[in-house]
């Protein structure tokens, strides 16, 4: 991948920013989880946070996180779609990503 196409091939390179985040340390770390859950949900198919988690190896809270960026004009503007499963009242989900 060249590296000043950005994440995805088409955008300027995608950069993460909060009050705690530090390139030196997180920049790899984040890009990489955003890699792994991009790839896996390319396939448009339906999975809840804990599948994505199993199969990626992240924690769930950085795949929920990871999911949210993926929405944004900076990391590709994709559409997140979210169906509720099981007891509505337990509040579980399954997500798939729609490519912009």
């Amino acid at each position: 991948m060249d590296k000043h196409l950005g994440l995805f091939g088409r955008r300027p390179l995608a950069h993460f920013n909060g009050p705690e985040y530090k390139p030196q340390f997180d920049l790899e770390r984040l890009t990489g989880q955003m890699r792994r859950i991009y790839d896996l949900m390319s396939d448009g198919e339906w999975r809840s946070l804990e599948k994505i988690s199993r199969t990626t190896g992240d924690p769930q809270a950085s795949v929920s996180a990871q999911l949210r960026h993926l929405r944004k004009d900076r990391f590709g503007g994709h559409a997140i779609e979210k169906v509720r499963v099981g007891d509505p009242h337990r509040g579980f989900y399954r997500y798939r990503l729609v490519i912009a």
